[in-house]
Order: C-alpha cells, then structure tokens, then sequence
C-alpha cells in the first residue's frame, strides 16, 4: 500500500459559461426556500460586501501551516473558477492574503472561499476578488512542504464540495449544487424571483397578504388535523 502526502487530480470540466452567468442572477436566499443540507455554514462571511458569484469549484485541502499546494494550485486557475479551500479544521493560519488575492484576480477567478482565516482584508477588497473566509489573522501560512489534496472531495463549511460543483455564494451565503442540478434550481429560482416582484407590486397597490394566501384556512386546517391526531 502506497501513501502520498500530495494527493493531485485533473481539473474538473468547467460548467458553460451561459448556465453559469444565469445561476449568478438567482439569490442564495431564494435557494434556500426549497434546499436546506447545501448551504455552507454562515459562519463563512463575504470579505467583500454586495457581490455575487457563480462558477465552478477546483477543490483543494491544506493543512494548518501550510500553503505550498496552494501555490500549485494558483497556476491552474481558470478564468471563472472558484476556488474552494478546505484548511482541515484550522482557525489560526491565514492561507489568503493580498499576496494570492493579487494573483487570483491575474487569473480571473469568480471568486474563492475558505473556511478558515485570512490575512490583508484591505488588500484584498482593493483587488476585487470576491472572498468568503471565517474570519481575519495575521498569523500566516508557510512554504512548509506538508502535503495536502487538490481537485479531490472536500468539506468546506460543513459541506461536501466535488470538484467541478456549481458554488453560488452572495451577502446571504453560498450554496454548493451538483452539475446535474444548475439548470433546474436556476429556472425555479429565477421564477420564484420574479413572482416575488409581482408580490410586492401586489402589496404596493393595497393588496392585503390574506387576499394572495390563505393562511387562516391553512391554520385552521393544521388545527384539526392536531384535533384528530390527539382527540
């Protein structure tokens, strides 16, 4: 039995650009009234408020003090990715900074999120590259040749992250889909979008919330089934 300290895969197929850009207009809140197990946990905050990102995951695992694999990873970025960095349960070492923040705008990434620390939160507002981080250190990672995981399954957040998944992430939070489920989440999100603007026209012409859902049969009919279940 073999063991590496490096474990190094190909990068994921990215998803089209089209589908990308139409998953960027969809509102990580309004997901989360149909999902509720892919939201990375919120404790993960936008360095960088009022943006909105949509694009492809490239996973990558380093542990504690350690970025040398991050460096590997930068040089394989492509335009529109998002880069998804497990740091094994690290609350101390700052992995990001102005430094990589620079490079990642050279590369033209949508956006990277860490669930861990980050250093220069000034620096990296002034590049512009959307970030997610749990917090600020200034404590930093080092060129220590520990090992690490690229492109393979990682936790991010308390959420499994494959690499080539879909990473939707704004001001409310980011959420994690399988390929397979982009085009059907987008269509229902944008819909739901849009019948909410029709509410609130409703509601700006002195429509009452009763007259567009009834909730008062809706209690009533729970109350009796209570009544039924427990006599």
């Amino acid at each position: 039995m073999s063991f590496k300290s490096y474990r190094i895969q190909d990068m994921p197929p990215q998803l089209p650009a089209d589908a990308m850009a139409q998953l960027c207009k969809v509102e990580a809140a309004t997901v989360g009234h149909y999902l509720h197990d892919r939201f990375m946990a919120p404790a993960l905050k936008p360095i960088i408020e009022a943006r909105r990102i949509a694009g492809t995951a490239v996973t990558l695992s380093i542990p504690g003090p350690d970025s040398t694999l991050l460096y590997y990873a930068m040089d394989r970025l492509r335009p529109g990715d998002v880069l998804v960095i497990d740091r094994a349960g690290d609350d101390r070492h700052a992995c990001w900074g102005g430094f990589m923040a620079t490079v990642a705008k050279l590369r033209q990434v949508a956006g990277v999120v860490i669930d861990g620390q980050v250093t220069d939160p000034v620096e990296i507002k002034a590049q512009g590259v959307a970030t997610w981080a749990r917090g600020v250190s200034p404590i930093t990672t080092k060129l220590l040749n520990l090992g690490g995981a690229f492109n393979l399954p990682i936790a991010c957040g308390g959420v499994a992250v494959n690499p080539g998944d879909a990473v939707l992430a704004d001001d409310c939070g980011i959420v994690v889909l399988p390929p397979a489920e982009v085009a059907g989440a987008t269509k229902v999100a944008l819909a739901d979008q849009a019948d909410e603007g029709q509410w609130l026209d409703k509601l700006k012409a002195g429509v009452a919330l009763k007259d567009m859902v009834d909730v008062e049969k809706m209690i009533a009919e729970r109350n009796k089934l209570d009544e039924a279940a427990h006599g």
